[in-house]
């Protein structure tokens, strides 16, 4: 360890005792809150990308159903913070602004009065990393019950000092999701349904329809959307491979297929367009609640873990997806019709189309079935 490393480890631990003295909670127990049912309850995930936000969202289905009266309030990155807007177990969205140029006096001043505006419980949804920002969000809504997990304290203390509740952790490859409700379970509040959730407006879903009929989809026939890309290089099936895919479905069986990739995945979506032998229909959707809501009418996504995956989930869509090096059994949705696709050597480029292929025609057939049941 060099000198500098020493003296920034020796500071930050300062600064957190500093933080400690000054902003530390004493200790609480559920019975106190049971006994004084929060009215105004936070949820604080500011911190995370589209798919750790996407896996909380059960928490907001237990918090409702344990406290029907309560005002739920969520605060959210701006990048998230969109998913969290009309969903129907959460009455409002703080915005926690992702670029420092947001904050004007103005949105500074409003977000410090919805944060300081009277809750009686702060939830910090801390499961994969402890973010001290949220911490301080929490510690600064000034809620006399602040719950958190126990789980990666800061380095150096025996506890999470800005909570007063602290939710048990359980070292298990267990979903994300599970490791969320774990945090609210600590206060007896849980739910038997650990599915991912995003709620769409009906005017949303129209103008999805609108959209997908102009660019000629037909509605008679099942579309399939293919997503080759991912944030991390690791995480990526090779992009003619969602071609060849592609090809062998539609020998199989009449289908439609859309290409969506992401602004920095243009070379991804250039590679699996040279090499299919079906047309597709290419859809660049800059806004995040319009691609949830074309999503909406796939019939079935084949996709890498990555965002994307949750944000299909979230809206019930069927999905194949390719894992990697990541853990199916912590990161894949929660669900029978969302269905992992990994090789022995954890490597994407191992998995085989022919494997991929299988499992999507099992859900095209599923996804049928369940329809004509409903119909």
């Amino acid at each position: 360890m060099t000198f500098w490393n020493r003296i920034e480890r020796m500071s930050k631990r300062l600064f957190l005792s500093l933080l400690q003295r000054l902003a530390g909670s004493g200790q609480a127990t559920a019975k106190e809150l049971t006994e004084n049912p929060p009215q105004r309850i936070l949820v604080v995930r500011q911190h995370d990308q589209l798919g750790d936000f996407l896996l909380s969202t059960p928490v907001f289905r237990a918090l409702r159903a344990a406290y029907p009266q309560a005002q739920i309030t969520v605060v959210a990155r701006s990048y998230t913070a969109d998913l969290a807007r009309h969903n129907r177990y959460i009455d409002g969205v703080i915005e926690f602004r992702d670029q420092l140029r947001g904050w004007t006096p103005a949105y500074a001043i409003d977000f410090w009065r919805r944060l300081r505006s009277g809750h009686d419980l702060a939830v910090v949804l801390n499961t994969v990393s402890h973010s001290l920002s949220s911490d301080l969000i929490a510690r600064f809504s000034r809620a006399p019950f602040i719950l958190g997990s126990e789980h990666h304290p800061f380095p150096g203390f025996e506890r999470n000092f800005f909570y007063n509740l602290l939710a048990p952790y359980r070292n298990l490859p267990l979903p994300q999701s599970e490791k969320n409700l774990d945090i609210v379970r600590a206060i007896g509040v849980d739910t038997a349904d650990a599915s991912e959730h995003l709620t769409l407006l009906s005017d949303e879903k129209r103008r999805a329809r609108e959209k997908l009929n102009d660019l000629g989809c037909d509605p008679s026939v099942p579309l399939v959307a293919l997503h080759p890309g991912a944030g991390k290089m690791l995480n990526r099936w090779p992009a003619d491979r969602f071609a060849e895919t592609a090809n062998r479905l539609a020998e199989i069986e009449p289908l439609q297929f859309l290409v969506t990739w992401g602004p920095a995945e243009n070379e991804l979506g250039h590679i699996l367009l040279a090499n299919l032998k079906v047309e597709a229909i290419e859809l660049h959707c800059r806004d995040i609640r319009e691609l949830a809501a074309v999503f909406f009418h796939l019939d079935l996504l084949i996709c890498n873990d990555t965002g994307v995956m949750h944000l299909a989930a979230a809206v019930e869509t069927p999905l194949v997806a390719v894992f990697g090096p990541t853990a199916p059994e912590e990161w894949k949705p929660v669900g029978e019709r969302f269905v992992a696709v990994r090789a022995p050597d954890l490597l994407c480029s191992s998995v085989s189309v022919e494997k991929v292929v299988a499992r999507a025609h099992q859900l095209l057939i599923a996804n049928r079935c369940s329809t004509a049941v409903v119909d």
